[in-house]
């Protein structure tokens, strides 16, 4: 066990930069060993982050309301914001009856369950609801082209808000972190997206018939692709020939 450890701390080695000449292999524990998940990335390797948020309820005569949220995070972005773009339209049709199923329990959902939480409970009839989660990671040797910002800024505490026949909408970026709700009118039900704290709520509840909801979020990040020269792989490689006197 000891011997497999040791090979991996000398791996990581070939990672660092060639003036970490202090670097030194380190036996880590099998507890924290079990505490690691999946890969890292060296400090400067992504050069470029982007959010994109959306949700949109439509009711059974037509009427829509929905939003879009969006950041984007480069090098040469000064002070990163979220924009925010709510949309809707009236439709032709007749306004759904007051929703008269009822949900219970599922409290908890909300704050007690933690990492990616999705859900969707129904009390109605011919509904539809997706939720989505994408990330979506990508190498290029530069950063893309910033695009302009579309929708009005949504600064730290502040909330935007935006109402129709299908119901009202409210996009706050406050201590819970981004959030995004939904209130259907006539007691059609409701839907929420929250980005916070390391975690993401996707949240649909149905209490009438007809309605089509979605919820998405998707994670953009781009790495650069430019790997270390030949040199500069040599000058790490030369810091592991003093383990060959341990017999590695």
């Amino acid at each position: 066990m000891n011997t497999r450890i040791w090979l991996v701390a000398a791996c990581l080695a070939t990672s660092l930069p060639a003036h970490a000449q202090l670097f030194k292999p380190v036996e880590i524990k099998d507890q924290e060993l079990a505490q690691l998940r999946g890969k890292y990335v060296m400090p400067g390797r992504i050069i470029s982050f982007g959010v994109v948020m959306s949700s949109t309820w439509q009711n059974a005569a037509g009427d829509r309301i929905g939003a879009t949220t969006t950041l984007q995070v480069q090098q040469n972005v000064i002070k990163p914001q979220f924009y925010v773009s709510i949309n809707g339209e009236n439709g032709t049709g007749q306004a759904p009856g007051h929703g008269t199923g009822q949900v219970q329990g599922g409290a908890g959902l909300n704050g007690a369950v933690q990492g990616v939480t999705q859900s969707v409970r129904a009390a109605g009839d011919s509904n539809s609801a997706y939720n989505d989660v994408a990330i979506n990671v990508r190498e290029a040797s530069q950063a893309p082209d910033l695009t302009t910002p579309q929708g009005q800024v949504l600064a730290a505490g502040s909330t935007l808000s935006g109402s129709n026949n299908a119901g009202s909408l409210s996009v706050s970026n406050s201590g819970n972190g981004l959030q995004m709700a939904i209130q259907a009118n006539n007691n059609q039900g409701a839907s929420l997206q929250r980005l916070a704290d390391g975690g993401l709520l996707q949240s649909t509840t149905l209490l009438g018939g007809n309605n089509a909801v979605s919820n998405m979020t998707q994670l953009n990040v781009v790495l650069r692709d430019n790997l270390p020269s030949a040199g500069a792989l040599n000058c790490n490689l030369d810091q592991l020939k003093g383990l060959r006197i341990s017999g590695y």
